[in-house]
């Protein structure tokens, strides 16, 4: 029974972690090749191919990507954009998914500094991640003060600090490292990696 249950866990340990990941890329493929994949399908039936719909949905925005940078597409996307920011609601919900994408693929990317915040009178940090040094504009009395994100272990929320500068110390750990050490409660890091392979 103890060499039955070992294997047991054992494939536990090694089967689970690829079926899920195997899943996690098959639905997400399945998503994105849906976007355009959709409304294609009526018109090539029997001639559609799985990766049709997620090759033109590249191909689009890899387009719309190039026709915005210049001059007259440009001026529209620039006038849809305005617009939306003055739409009630519809601005809302605009401007957190625009600055959101942006943070992860723009040129000021949030997620870049790792962040320790000490938890006021005790010997605890709390490990998070820096996406704003710039908070006079919302608030002037915060302008000593920069926002960390802290994600929840196990799961993709999180909750976002207003802390002073003086209690975040930026440390020098790699994003991806960070996030994986928070999201698994600690249970991966780089350095135990590196012992595991040694």
């Amino acid at each position: 029974m103890k060499v039955l249950l070992k294997s047991f866990i054992n494939g536990i340990l090694t089967i689970v972690p690829i079926i899920l990941v195997i899943y996690v890329i098959y639905k997400t493929f399945l998503f994105l090749d849906g976007l355009l994949g959709n409304s294609l399908k009526p018109y090539l039936k029997e001639d559609y191919i799985p990766g049709i719909g997620l090759l033109t949905t590249i191909v689009s925005i890899t387009l719309l990507g190039w026709l915005s940078t210049k001059y007259i597409t440009g001026k529209i996307v620039r006038i849809i954009d305005f617009l939306l920011e003055k739409i009630p609601v519809v601005k809302t919900i605009y401007t957190v998914i625009k600055d959101t994408i942006q943070s992860f693929l723009g040129e000021k990317k949030s997620f870049s500094k790792v962040a320790l915040v000490v938890i006021p009178g005790t010997e605890m940090r709390s490990m998070g991640f820096i996406t704003s040094e710039e908070l006079e504009d919302l608030y002037s009395p915060l302008k000593d003060h920069v926002a960390v994100y802290v994600p929840q272990t196990f799961q993709v929320a999180g909750f976002t600090f207003l802390i002073p500068k003086e209690q975040v110390e930026i440390i020098d750990v790699k994003p991806e490292d960070a996030m994986k050490f928070i999201l698994s409660g600690g249970m991966t890091s780089s350095s135990s990696k590196e012992k595991s392979r040694g």
